[in-house]
């Protein structure tokens, strides 16, 4: 439906949409699944600085991530400085070391293919570590609450946009999830309404870096087509 002319609806036309011949669109979305087909989970991590803006720009792409009722319900904080890394590794190693000691058998087995154990020291070595918070719920400026919709969903499509933004500006990437994760909100003094869901672990590989041997499932696997 069109609006009469003058009448602001609160739409505007949908000028930033680019339609590509056929062809190009099937060679544009066979380049991106090889591109992002070569994004590998690492946990060897350089100490060479990456500028700012590098992820500035990801973070940026990010926000343009679709949430439920337009809230974005997502805060990104973003951690250079080396004595609040420390602080976050020496956090994040002591509630690893809890889950490693009671976590389940099943869980654990799980885990051995990826080499996994308590200590993080990428989390002090990457140039960046990416906190990312999801609002529960949203503060009106006469300080009562504002429901959110979809947080998980929301969230949850913005941090796979970043993660897919950091590839393409050449930097690997680890998903860190502590378990608890609480003590991220108290370190980075956050508000009450967010609650710390992962952290992103940005910057070089290192020389020599190496990841395990694993086989993504084929597409077959995971898509059905009706």
């Amino acid at each position: 439906m069109t609006a009469p002319a003058g009448e602001d609806d609160g739409f505007e036309p949908l000028s930033t949409y680019r339609e590509y011949p056929p062809e190009e669109m099937a060679a544009r979305a066979s380049a991106f699944a090889d591109e992002m087909h070569r994004r590998r989970t690492t946990r060897h991590f350089s100490e060479r600085p990456v500028a700012r803006e590098v992820i500035e720009h990801c973070i940026r792409a990010a926000g343009t991530a679709p949430s439920g009722a337009h809230q974005q319900p997502w805060h990104f904080v973003v951690l250079s400085d080396a004595a609040i890394k420390r602080r976050v590794r020496q956090a994040a190693e002591a509630a690893e070391r809890e889950f490693y000691a009671t976590a389940p058998a099943e869980w654990l087995d799980a885990l051995k293919p990826l080499g996994t154990d308590a200590d993080k020291p990428y989390l002090e070595a990457a140039p960046y570590l990416i906190a990312i918070f999801a609002k529960r719920y949203g503060i009106n400026a006469d300080g009562s609450r504002c429901t959110h919709y979809y947080v998980s969903e929301s969230v949850g499509i913005a941090t796979g946009l970043l993660i897919a933004a950091l590839h393409h500006a050449g930097l690997a990437t680890l998903t860190h999830t502590p378990n608890p994760m609480g003590f991220l909100r108290e370190a980075l003094g956050r508000p009450e309404n967010e609650k710390a869901v992962m952290l992103v672990v940005a910057g070089y590989p290192a020389d020599g870096a190496r990841v395990p041997r694993l086989r993504r499932k084929d597409p077959e696997d995971i898509g059905t087509f009706l």
